[in-house]
């Protein structure tokens, strides 16, 4: 019944049809067929019962997301202010930044709202794999029930049923991250598990075959003969070696070569599952939504690139310290700050082929101001693309090539940062340049505010830099310095604080500012003055992270909204402050009424 010969075709049976038949010709008693035909052991209908029903497990888990971003975004200004609001948004948030990982192992945990829902999907798989009886029919060597061990069938079709997921999750523009509000980069640690949890059913999936037939003596003769024996083989390679490939020491140490050849060892695991398949009852229905969705994920970027930002983009490049590589892009378009580009950089080789992630570290220019927008990055160089761009830049400073643009993506999520009382923006290493637009939009909205004669109070701005690169200061300054001539800038709020760490240094005693705070004012391109010198103080040694974010979050009743950005041991600093301030307002202790975190790990 559940195993086609094999005729015509050593690939697929003949005639080829969309579904399989459901038709069923039960030989046993009527006792051993009512028991063969139950609810969770028959094989004709295996396909609704468990792939369907992980189906709605998955549109489940989306639609309760669905709603807590829909709650979020369109709740009434009044009920933002209410004591159970508030503690039922820090309640969520606790869930969303507090992380366990095991140091021992260097083993980096994901929060525990990503870890509950992890489990949730745990207990569902479990309980659908191991909680139906039996695992293996009852054959005999006169007897037999069928040729598929019902764990074996049911497996496989959970297995099946999570391939649309996990493939449309990883994609820039999918319509998860559109009904979620969460950003393609915050789903690939979800497209990672999903795909950890196919390969383990597909794994429970083929060794009862291999038992049963081992038990029944035409094992070798079952993997001659049978093509859906090595289909499957070949397909469970490809997914083990992208499993074992995406564990993160494996990845980061051999990134490059794991992603040229993802997309290759990907596209081998569609193909032979689909061959494996070979059309069973409903099996390729899984298959065309895949290509559906994944198809209209993929082509709007394309079109969006296309059609919105052209192909006659360049990007320039200049090496502005021994460590930062900064790429400028002239374009008229909009964004926020914190979001990120992907670029494509035409003729580099086999780099031509894949896009780039890099964070904004600009603003679009104001609507009133007379000049040109431009997308500006401040980036590290490492191997790969950007080693060899900074590489060029220095030989040839201003040198430029042609770009494919695909973006804005991710950002602040909810209320913008300014809308926070208190401003806490952390940029560590090469994730420094993410402050500059926080800090931008800071001097754009105060001058704005200046202008309109609004007596709001300015919201207080904090910028921490840890950074090894000492000539950093000199960069981040011009930066701002520019932006201020090109967008008619004279003020500057005292609210504003930049305090820059140089980690290459030795730590100093009395963490004194090295600027001279009586420098005089200076003119850029002799064309514009400055009116006061930007307050920028810069320390030796690292700073004291824990202690920062806890001072901001213990102010009694403001709002405090925390941008961060660097490795993953800074971050889980961070986070477990901004967890412990989600506490505090749940229990109504003192300090914060309100703190929003925005992480951006320099990795992922």
């Amino acid at each position: 019944m559940d195993q086609m010969e094999m005729t015509g075709t050593p690939w697929l049976d003949q005639p080829v049809m969309l579904h399989s038949s459901r038709a069923d010709t039960c030989k046993l008693s009527p006792a051993q067929c009512a028991y063969r035909s139950g609810h969770w052991r028959y094989w004709y209908e295996a396909d609704h019962v468990y792939a369907l029903s992980t189906v709605y497990f998955f549109i489940a888990v989306i639609g309760v997301c669905l709603i807590g971003y829909c709650s979020h975004r369109l709740v009434p200004a009044s009920v933002r202010e209410k004591a159970w609001w508030r503690k039922s948004v820090a309640s969520i948030r606790f869930l969303s930044y507090r992380r366990c990982d095991v140091s021992a192992v260097r083993w980096h945990m994901p929060s525990l709202g990503v870890s509950l829902l992890l489990i949730v999907g745990a207990v569902f798989f479990l309980a659908m794999t191991l909680g139906p009886q039996p695992y293996y029919w009852p054959n005999t060597r006169t007897l037999s029930y069928g040729n598929s061990p019902p764990i074996a069938t049911r497996t496989g079709w959970m297995a099946l049923a999570c391939l649309p997921f996990m493939i449309i999750l990883p994609t820039k523009a999918n319509m998860i991250a559109s009904l979620t509000g969460v950003s393609h980069e915050r789903l690939i640690v979800f497209h990672n598990w999903v795909g950890w949890a196919m390969f383990v059913l597909a794994l429970i999936h083929t060794f009862p075959f291999i038992v049963f037939h081992i038990w029944k003596g035409d094992m070798v003769t079952q993997w001659n003969t049978t093509v859906v024996y090595w289909t499957g083989v070949v397909a469970l390679i490809a997914q083990a070696y992208l499993q074992v490939f995406s564990l993160r020491f494996i990845r980061d140490r051999f990134y490059e070569f794991f992603k040229a050849t993802h997309f290759l060892a990907a596209l081998v695991f569609v193909l032979f599952f689909f061959i494996h398949c070979d059309f069973r009852l409903s099996s390729w229905d899984y298959f065309i939504a895949t290509g559906v969705l994944y198809t209209l994920s993929f082509l709007y970027p394309q079109i969006r690139t296309y059609f919105e930002f052209g192909l006659s983009q360049r990007a320039s490049f200049t090496m502005v310290s021994d460590l930062a590589l900064k790429v400028t892009i002239p374009i008229d378009t909009a964004w926020r700050p914190g979001q990120h580009m992907f670029l494509r950089f035409v003729h580099m080789g086999m780099h031509a082929f894949t896009a780039h992630p890099f964070t904004i570290c600009s603003l679009p220019i104001a609507t009133d101001s007379a000049g040109n927008s431009k997308l500006v990055f401040y980036v590290q160089p490492r191997g790969g693309v950007t080693g060899r761009l900074a590489k060029a830049a220095a030989q040839r400073p201003g040198f430029s090539v042609p770009v494919l643009l695909d973006g804005p993506y991710g950002g602040v999520q909810g209320r913008p940062l300014y809308t926070y009382d208190h401003n806490l923006i952390i940029a560590c290493g090469a994730g420094a340049g993410l402050s500059l637009p926080f800090v931008m939009e800071s001097l754009l909205r105060s001058a704005w505010r200046a202008r309109t004669g609004k007596k709001k109070p300015i919201n207080k701005i904090q910028v921490v830099i840890a950074t090894r690169d000492v000539q950093l200061v000199q960069w981040y300054e011009e930066a701002l310095l520019e932006y201020l001539e090109e967008n008619g800038l004279e003020m500057i709020p005292g609210s504003l604080d930049i305090m820059v760490y140089q980690t290459g240094r030795p730590a100093s005693k009395t963490n004194s500012t090295s600027k001279d705070p009586e420098r005089s004012n200076e003119k850029i391109n002799g064309d514009y003055q400055i009116v006061k010198r930007l307050p920028i103080s810069v320390f030796s040694g690292r700073p004291d992270i824990a202690t920062v974010v806890r001072d901001a979050t213990l102010q009694p009743e403001l709002s405090v909204g925390i941008v961060a950005c660097g490795p993953r041991e800074v971050l889980k600093i961070v986070q477990d402050e901004a967890a412990a301030a989600q506490l505090r307002v749940v229990g109504s202790k003192s300090g914060a009424r309100e703190v929003y975190l925005h992480s951006e790990v320099f990795s992922w």
